[in-house]
């Protein structure tokens, strides 16, 4: 936005649209930049001239769309302009150079591939945004427009781009001898958005009041908990000398030291600075992930870190001091090694069956040391699938089962845990919804990306109808079967439904871009370019978590869920973090919805993420300068936790009671507190009785001296 570039905008738009437009509706003569420009190649208009083509229009007639001609000029006649569908901008342009005229959008449109048929998503979301950006212009900037027509009624010969494209709302198979008309998907949208004269609000869409339950679990995600093992000051064992007069500083005392006290958790000063943080948001509990490579750096345990298994185990027991349930994951993919020890990737990583064993006696290792603490263990947390063997999510499947029931039969019963797999469940949506065929699409999609390891878990004990008669109608048979002490193995294998939820993904069976598209799965990905979207591109659909929460629902019967990640990042320099604060409020609030009417056992909800430190972008704490600063979106998020959810007229009066997740070591305290009350009265007269003892009896032998 420099001058010059204002400039050179304002000289494009007088060359291409102004030439004409500038005479007509100003004052009958060209634009300044054109004269200056042009010189003796632009004619000059005599003055009865100006004043017989000033004023010869009774509306601004506009057409906008890929100019058709547009790649056949010579780059200096496209006046640096690049086709884009920014009708906004041009609209209040012309509002404001034209003096206000009433405007007739008299031809607008976009084009897909001549090989599209009737599902012409791209051009469906194209005209929505068209007609969304022009109603804005009406709406928000006060332009006045009286009319919006759709080019074009039906595919035709588009010049020489001749049969290449498509721009019509109506199909028309030209080798047909019939030539028959069909509507696209675009003509019934067009015909809805007629009907409906616009955008209505829809009622699923409106903001719900109520509440969660009370207990319902309130978190925030930290993926890669950072190990600092770093002790307080007060460890120390060395003494010093404070050097007042001189340098004000500690000298340290040479070869004199003082006992050596034992550690404590509460030395641990990164801990001490989380906990607090996490209390200042209030959240309920705290979701993080184990280093498996970090704990085992050999894979077995030849070799186990006792220092860093100590710093877990600080961490969960000084959460749950502080009144946080620790939700604790065995293991996340990350780079480098997808998350295993180095040894175990070399071997084939999950390719190798050795290693669902090997994360069954590591997660012996982590119930047994950290058990007494942790009370919510994730086996597998976010396995990604799309870019997953299939031998190797075989053998996923199996080290998750292997770790459920060791803990389900030899530390359930004394830890009183629950345990289970947390999956990446993004929900898919078919692009054209009137078309059959994009519906079937999205079906694949899903069992592919989530039915894949839900369904062996949640449902039969093996992978999904559907995933398997497609790898068999492709001819792939890389599939691996289950035997039935396998079924038996993983089936069940869980004690609620965990999932993360960040956006949804519009898919067509049309190929319409050979980039996005799918060749194994035949899908055309895409979105709606309508939508919000974050800077990195992420799409903003709250009502796609309300979706996929009843699709799973509707698969596996009414399990207890957990949403145990969801957020967006946003740009580091936006000091408001407003789309941050944007999406926590409608994602939470469709929760609730799936949870008051859709009737979802919904037990709790997870940000991501607690800082920008470990997920830059994602935090809800800003991190510069070794401090944390906590971010709108934090206060906005706290505020939901006090309100649990978000209370109307209704639900004003209702509150829960606050119940406090005690320690195991302060429990014998908190639950004879009538007892304990009782034996310090005793104390109390006991001390008082004996203190007037000693008093009489001094001042009864002095006297009698």
């Amino acid at each position: 936005m420099t001058d010059h570039n204002i400039k050179e905008c304002q000289k494009s738009l007088d060359f291409v649209l102004g030439w004409f437009a500038k005479p007509i509706f100003i004052d009958g003569d060209y634009p300044e930049s054109m004269k200056n420009n042009l010189s003796s190649l632009l004619p000059a208009f005599t003055e009865p001239e100006k004043k017989f083509i000033k004023g010869t229009a009774d509306f601004f007639a506009l057409s906008f769309g890929p100019t058709l001609s547009f790649q056949l000029l010579d780059p200096r006649m496209k006046f640096r302009q690049l086709e884009s569908p920014s009708l906004r901008q041009l609209l209040s342009w012309i509002d404001l150079e034209y003096n206000h005229p009433q405007i007739f959008i008299v031809e607008n449109s976009w084009f897909v591939s001549g090989t599209t048929k009737r599902d012409d998503a791209k051009y469906m979301y194209y005209l929505k945004t068209f007609i969304m950006e022009t109603l804005k212009a009406i709406r928000l900037d006060g332009v006045n427009i009286i009319g919006y027509t759709a080019w074009s009624l039906m595919d035709g010969f588009e010049w020489h781009r001749g049969y290449s494209i498509r721009r019509g709302l109506f199909y028309v198979d030209f080798l047909s001898q019939d030539k028959k008309l069909l509507p696209k998907s675009s003509a019934l949208f067009y015909q809805q958005l007629i009907e409906k004269n616009g955008f209505p609000p829809l009622p699923e869409n409106q903001p719900l009041e109520g509440t969660f339950p009370c207990d319902f679990a309130w978190g925030i995600v930290d993926n890669y908990i950072q190990v600092d093992t770093t002790l307080s000051q007060f460890t120390d064992p060395n003494v010093y000398l404070w050097d007042v007069h001189h340098s004000k500083r500690l000298i340290k005392v040479d070869g004199l030291v003082t006992k050596r006290r034992k550690p404590y958790c509460v030395d641990f000063t990164v801990i001490r600075l989380q906990i607090a943080l996490l209390q200042e948001m209030r959240v309920t509990h705290f979701h993080f992930s184990l280093d498996w490579a970090l704990i085992l750096p050999l894979g077995d345990q030849s070799q186990v870190n006792r220092t860093v298994l100590h710093y877990y185990r600080c961490v969960a027991s000084e959460l749950r001091h502080a009144n946080i349930t620790p939700v604790v994951a065995l293991w996340r993919p990350v780079f480098p090694h997808q998350g295993l020890p180095e040894p175990l990737a070399k071997q084939g990583a999950w390719e190798n069956p050795q290693t669902a064993l090997a994360f069954a006696e590591y997660a012996r290792l982590c119930f047994k040391d950290l058990g007494s603490h942790v009370k919510f263990w994730i086996t597998m947390n976010e396995p990604y699938t799309r870019n997953m063997t299939y031998s190797a999510g075989h053998n996923l499947l199996k080290a998750h089962a292997l770790a459920w029931r060791l803990y389900d039969e030899k530390f359930r019963r004394s830890q009183k845990g629950k345990i289970s797999i947390a999956l990446q469940a993004d929900w898919i949506e078919p692009a054209c919804p009137f078309s059959p065929k994009d519906k079937e699409v999205a079906e694949r999609v899903l069992e592919f990306d989530i039915g894949w390891l839900a369904e062996p878990i949640f449902g039969s004990g093996d992978y999904p109808r559907v995933m398997r008669d497609w790898l068999n109608h492709r001819n792939n048979f890389l599939l691996p079967y289950f035997t039935e002490d396998e079924k038996k193995l993983i089936q069940g294998s869980f004690d609620f439904l965990a999932v993360s939820h960040y956006t949804t993904i519009l898919v067509d069976w049309e190929k319409e871009d050979p980039i996005k598209y799918n060749d194994y799965l035949e899908v055309q990905e895409m979105t709606d370019i309508t939508w919000l979207n974050s800077p990195s591109q992420v799409a903003v659909v709250p009502w796609g978590l309300r979706k996929v929460l009843s699709w799973l629902k509707l698969k596996y019967g009414d399990l207890p869920m957990y949403i145990i990640s969801n957020g967006i990042d946003d740009d580091l320099q936006a000091g408001q973090d407003k789309l941050r604060v944007y999406y926590m409020q409608n994602y939470v609030n469709e929760a609730l919805k799936a949870y008051i009417l859709d009737g979802i056992n919904l037990c709790g909800y997870f940000v991501f993420s607690f800082n920008d430190r470990t997920a830059p972008k994602f935090g809800l704490y800003r991190y510069a300068a070794n401090q944390f600063e906590p971010k709108p979106s934090m206060q906005h998020y706290r505020k939901i936790i006090d309100n649990n959810g978000f209370p109307g007229a209704e639900t004003l009066g209702r509150f829960c009671s606050e119940e406090f997740t005690l320690c195991t070591e302060c429990s014998f305290f908190h639950t004879r507190k009538t007892l304990l009350a009782f034996i310090a009265f005793l104390l109390f007269a006991l001390i008082i009785s004996l203190s007037l003892i000693f008093h009489y009896s001094k001042k009864g032998r002095g006297n009698y001296k």
